[in-house]
């Protein structure tokens, strides 16, 4: 995969500004989130032959029956995940080839994500290298595991739809954290997990679509 980092034409900042301004009209309010946005090059993330649309509020197929999410569910995922604080240190599972995790790697002080499709896992590796995200750790691993020996985390978000809240990672949210998650399978629901001091509280946010979670290693 040839990484790209400026671009012209479909890809340029111009269109870039044009998708931060939809995000505008979506709701997306948070000016940190906002500014991430624009600063991580989507086209990076997808094959060239897609880079006509990359920044359409579109998902887009990235390989092995996987795809990049649209930037408005990037964008509000965040947002819910950030709730006006800062981010010290941030689990996602479902790496992808990486976008998110760029994103994230703009707003929180240590990102640790986690891919069980070793190709996706080596493109996402090469990209981010390629930005520089130095905060931004990837791991090669079963992700509905988590990363129980690096936690506790005070966010967590998933990129991939399970049909109910792992344990594995409700026990990795630190006290005061906040989980984003896709939720079901045929019909699925982007939920907020909160966790306090006597239990965690769950509150449903919008209908959307994701692919499913699987587990183990590919």
């Amino acid at each position: 995969m040839n990484v790209r980092h400026s671009g012209i034409g479909m890809t340029s900042a111009r269109t870039r500004n044009r998708m931060i301004e939809r995000l505008r009209t979506q709701g997306i309010t948070d000016e940190v989130v906002l500014a991430a946005m624009n600063s991580v090059p989507r086209h990076m993330f997808v094959d060239e032959a897609l880079a006509t649309r990359v920044y359409e509020d579109v998902s887009l197929p990235i390989g092995h029956g996987q795809t990049i999410s649209q930037p408005y569910i990037v964008a509000r995922m965040i947002e819910v995940l950030r709730n006006g604080r800062s981010l010290n240190r941030v689990l996602e599972i479902g790496t992808g080839r990486g976008y998110q995790a760029a994103v994230l790697g703009q707003v929180a002080r240590e990102v640790f994500s986690v891919e069980r499709i070793k190709p996706l896992h080596d493109i996402a590796v090469l990209c981010l290298r390629e930005l520089g995200a130095r905060n931004v750790s990837l791991r090669y691993a079963d992700g509905g595991m988590g990363l129980p020996e690096i936690a506790p985390f005070d966010a967590i978000i998933m990129a991939a739809a399970a049909t109910h809240v792992p344990r594995e990672l409700l026990a990795q949210l630190a006290v005061g954290g906040r989980m984003v998650l896709p939720l079901g399978s045929q019909e699925q629901m982007l939920y907020l997990i909160e966790r306090e001091e006597q239990g965690f509280r769950q509150t449903a946010l919008e209908p959307v679509k994701f692919v499913p979670l699987l587990a183990g290693k590919s």
